[in-house]
């Protein structure tokens, strides 16, 4: 196998985002997270195809030097099914945006989560449609200005991560489009993961969204209202590291190492791998002037995946069926002779 490198994965194409637009970073995190995949699984170049739906995010396969498929609006997921069972030796990217899979794309988007289906889906979030001029979007902020919405959205948005839990995710990660080292480990445990991987990618849209994060991806603030999670460690958090989390009655509560004899033996430890959903539930929920939001891999357990369900059933019926040919198909059954 050839020693792969970021070079290997990027195209010849003009990369044609908006400057500023998040969408650069996250493509620079796949070609650089790409790399250590193929290290780690001995995978060549040609296993790889990158699947995308309609929008700004939907532009990624042109700019990766892999297999591609730009599909139609919502229906990236279906497409990304069908290469996958058609093909399970294919590692299958998927990048879509929020509202070109939480939208028209959400029937395809929650039952191929699941199905548990062995791919890896980046969503990017810029909480509006930003291809077609600024609509507001499944994941708009509740009375958000827009260009469909000039009094305010009157619409409760989606949060992906319940989304996902709820539909069975065995996968689910998000993070900020400027945390690059992070975004790499995502993608990267992403790709090692057997079933339907959901990468949240937090991003800014400088035309028509500017800002939509700011209030926790600002570098002033961000040590303090969000949590990189990591399986196996503390909940601890904060431009001070003094900050934790610990589990209060029924929910989570942020709380100070060193106050009200609060001591880090006091903070909840990270289990991605747990079965149970309930803790998973509440870090993808976790919000409000008090609580952190969530980055780094929520969810990451094992379950039977869609695609080696087919191919076990198909090798099981292919040993047990009496028909081997197409003529034996076609003398099956009840059948006559026309004179």
């Amino acid at each position: 196998m050839a020693n792969l490198t970021f070079k290997d994965f990027k195209s010849d194409q003009e990369v044609r985002w908006c400057p500023g637009c998040g969408d650069h970073a996250v493509l620079a995190a796949l070609q650089r997270a790409l790399p250590r995949v193929s290290q780690a699984l001995n995978y060549d170049l040609e296993r790889y195809v990158v699947v995308s739906g309609i929008g700004c995010s939907s532009r990624l396969p042109y700019y990766m030097n892999t297999y591609g498929f730009h599909s139609i609006h919502g229906r990236a997921t279906a497409i990304s099914t069908g290469v996958k069972v058609a093909n399970p030796n294919l590692t299958v990217w998927q990048a879509c945006g929020d509202g070109d899979a939480l939208a028209i794309g959400g029937n395809h988007f929650i039952h191929a989560i699941r199905r548990n289906i062995d791919i890896n889906i980046i969503l990017f979030n810029n909480q509006i449609y930003g291809l077609t001029k600024g609509q507001y979007s499944p994941t708009s902020k509740l009375g958000a200005i827009t260009k469909t919405s000039p009094y305010g959205t009157v619409e409760q948005p989606f949060t992906p991560g319940s989304l996902v839990l709820g539909a069975k995710g065995t996968f689910f990660a998000r993070s900020l489009d400027v945390e690059l080292k992070l975004n790499e480990e995502i993608m990267t445990q992403a790709a090692l993961h057997d079933g339907t991987s959901v990468m949240e990618m937090l991003t800014n849209c400088v035309i028509f969204n500017d800002g939509t994060h700011k209030a926790i991806s600002d570098p002033a603030v961000r040590a303090d209202r969000t949590i990189v999670l990591r399986h196996g460690e503390k909940m601890i958090f904060g431009k001070n590291r003094d900050k934790g989390l610990v589990l209060d009655g029924m929910g989570l509560r942020a709380v100070t190492i060193g106050e009200n004899g609060i001591t880090e033996d006091d903070i909840l430890v990270h289990d991605a791998h747990s079965e149970a959903v309930g803790i998973h539930m509440m870090l993808a929920d976790m919000k409000g002037p008090d609580l952190p939001v969530a980055l780094g891999v929520i969810r990451d357990v094992k379950a039977m995946t869609y695609d080696d369900g087919v191919r076990d059933q198909v090798k099981d019926v292919t040993v047990k069926s009496k028909i081997h040919c197409m003529d034996e198909l076609l003398h099956s059954g009840s059948t006559w002779t026309v004179e």
